[in-house]
């Protein structure tokens, strides 16, 4: 079975212990989230992996003739040829087949039919041949227009330079042609970062149907929720395996630390009742020998320790002021670049308290109706009005990215904060990931992630009532945005924001406007709402907007996904059950060969051969305790997933 296997590996940074003695399998079938800390070593565990580092200690083994394809998180530029010819790289090992058999061919025409050098490449050849048929070499226009187009490129986009599209836009073309490579394993570090909320969804229906292993680290939960069937987590550089979906990790993961943590406190008591003792009687002759005795205890305790967790962090916006009922209303805006219209006629009134969300495909608008909500930018046509007393705060990551100034990153911060939150500010910035000494740099040294995490906070320190968000979730790990969704939802004010985080909206909409076509419509009602009523689930399974006159009604996306989901970890569960069976009979062959060696007279008579033998015996049935338990564990999963499926299908 294809594999890549960490065996032990260790990794180190100076006096730091990145990854310590790390046990973990990548296999075919597999689809693994790994998680962990911003610093934990997640890339570096990845790229370990990969092939493209190499560990301190232990070993990487991979099995033989096994394809790994790795996508990073930033950094590929590509350049030197056309979106079309970089994907058709993706079969580079298929071409070299196509190559040697060419070569075959030559060589065949110069031999007899009957030697016996041209029967052996008569085989060869063929063997060759079935090799390529099975790779989809020759459906690789096909596979090339259902991935480039499920990522969001157009048609047009094939013959374009590679070198002409932007950053993001790149590592889209990475991960097609990664995609494309059909790997055994596929190791993707936060593909989701470049992705809008209509590729993410045609990606995550892809690696939900992926035959191979994947390893995969993201920020989208919605995105993480609806691929994976285990987790493994890096923590206090060890890596535990959890099975179940992110969610799953969730809650089992508060359970341990919660058990962990009274277990400290119960240790914590006994420690402090024993110490209290030995500080009593230490100088009392007649209890000499229990203070000895109780002090001996504490050197031999095996102490629990409790890993330092990450606080909960609570956000509460300042008091916005006071506004009147309509926040913003517009009318007939229409915005053209040069001869490129972008949209027209777009009608939009927002009341107080509304969280609206803006939604569509790439270049429908999105980000160029926000620039004219917030005066930015001034529509070519339409008339635009705020509500009394209105007070606005913008954000995107394009006014993030020109902050030039030299002073440190806690002076800026401080700068705007009102004075109740002072206190709070060194964990507000350990909430946007600066953490330690980060919140001394200086704001012209950040990367373009740091500066829009940054400008993010200091606009939600600012007295506001209408908040107007550009992707704000961009550059935020999960933590971070599970405090940005607390302070919204709580935020009494009004917001209208874009995002491609499907539980990020989910859980804040309450209206959506979607843009399509060059026009808008409003939906009132949360982002379920709106896919409900407009098919919108099938729909983000390409990544261009449908036919306007196509309106024939299909079973929602979401729905395919859970049912593959489903699927996926029904068939993980039941090789976990092989897998079980296997060890089940293996240890009941191990037992049956230890009780018949104890039954032989020379090994009765040895008394300490018949003690080992006894051991081995002991530990055998604990061991097919605990399997036999594993399976009737994994067999009442299987059942009752195997009922689920039935009840959806009926």
């Amino acid at each position: 079975m294809p594999l890549v296997s960490l065996s032990g590996v260790s990794v180190s940074f100076g006096e730091r212990r990145l990854l310590d003695a790390v046990n973990l399998t990548v296999s075919k079938g597999s689809r693994m989230a790994l998680v962990g800390p911003n610093g934990s070593g997640k890339t570096t565990l990845m790229r370990i992996l990969a092939g493209l580092a190499a560990p301190d200690a232990g070993s990487v083994v991979p099995e033989k003739d096994t394809r790994v394809s790795y996508v990073p998180q930033s950094g590929v530029a590509l350049a030197g040829s056309t979106l079309h010819q970089e994907a058709e790289r993706a079969f580079d090992c298929e071409g070299r087949i196509v190559e040697e058999l060419r070569a075959l061919e030559e060589r065949l025409g110069l031999l007899s039919p009957d030697s016996r050098e041209a029967e052996g490449l008569v085989w060869k050849h063929h063997a060759l041949q079935e090799t390529l048929a099975s790779s989809g070499y020759y459906a690789r226009e096909e596979a090339m227009d259902r991935v480039l187009s499920g990522l969001g490129f157009m048609s047009e986009d094939r013959k374009r330079e590679c070198s002409t599209f932007s950053a993001g836009w790149q590592m889209r073309i990475a991960l097609a042609k990664a995609i494309l490579e059909r790997p055994d394993i596929l190791l993707l570090d936060e593909p989701t970062n470049y992705l809008d909320i209509e590729a993410r969804t045609w990606l995550a229906g892809f690696l939900t149907d992926f035959p191979g292993g994947l390893l995969l680290v993201s920020h989208d939960r919605w995105f993480l929720d609806s691929v994976v069937t285990a987790v493994a987590e890096i923590f206090m550089a060890r890596v535990s395996l959890f099975t179940g979906n992110y969610s799953h990790y969730e809650e089992a993961r508060s359970g341990e630390l919660a058990s962990l943590q009274e277990r400290w406190r119960l240790q914590q008591d006994e420690i402090a009742r024993i110490e209290a003792f030995i500080a009593k009687f230490r100088y009392n002759a007649s209890k000499a020998r229990l203070v000895q005795s109780r002090i001996t205890a504490l050197e031999k305790m095996e102490r629990v320790e409790v890993p330092p967790v990450v606080k909960t962090i609570h956000f509460s916006f300042p008091p916005p002021p006071h506004a009147g009922r309509i926040v913003l209303s517009a009318s007939g805006l229409a915005k053209s670049y040069g001869a490129l219209r972008v949209f027209r006629g777009v009608d939009i009134e927002v009341s107080r308290g509304d969280k609206l969300v803006v939604v569509g495909v790439n270049g429908a608008g999105k980000s160029t109706l926000l620039r004219l909500l917030s005066g930015r930018e001034q529509p070519d046509e339409g008339a635009l009005r705020w509500g009394a007393g209105v007070v606005p705060a913008f954000y995107s990551q394009e006014n993030a990215d020109s902050w030039t100034t030299t002073r440190q990153v806690i002076e800026e911060v401080e700068s705007v904060a009102p004075t109740s939150l002072i206190p709070e500010l060194r964990t507000l910035l350990g909430a946007f990931l600066f953490r330690g000494d980060d919140v001394f740099k200086s704001v012209s040294v950040l990367s373009g992630g740091e500066k829009s995490r940054l400008s993010l906070l200091m606009l939600l320190l600012k007295p506001a009532n209408l908040l107007i968000l550009d992707e704000p979730t961009n550059h935020l790990d999960l933590a971070s945005k599970d405090v940005l969704l607390e302070a919204l939802n709580g935020f009494p004010g009004t917001v209208i924001f874009v995002s491609h985080d499907r539980h990020f909206i989910s859980h804040l909409a309450t209206g959506v406007l979607e843009m399509k076509g060059g026009a808008a419509r409003y939906f009132p009602g949360d982002y379920e709402y709106y896919l409900r009523k407009t098919g919108g689930e099938a729909d983000q399974g390409d990544a261009r907007p449908a036919p306007a006159e196509d309106k024939t009604p299909s079973a929602t996306q979401v729905q395919r996904l859970e049912d593959k989901r489903m699927k996926s970890t029904l068939r993980a569960l039941e090789k976990e059950e092989e897998q079980i069976l296997a060890r089940l009979d293996s240890l009941e062959a191990a037992r049956r060969e230890t009780e018949d060696t104890m039954a032989r007279p020379e090994i009765y008579a040895d008394g300490a051969r018949m003690r080992d033998l006894a051991r081995e015996h002991d530990e055998n049935a604990r061991m097919h305790q605990e399997e036999n338990r594993r399976w009737e564990e994994v067999a009442s999963r299987i059942s009752e997933l195997k009922a689920r499926m039935g009840e959806a299908r009926q």
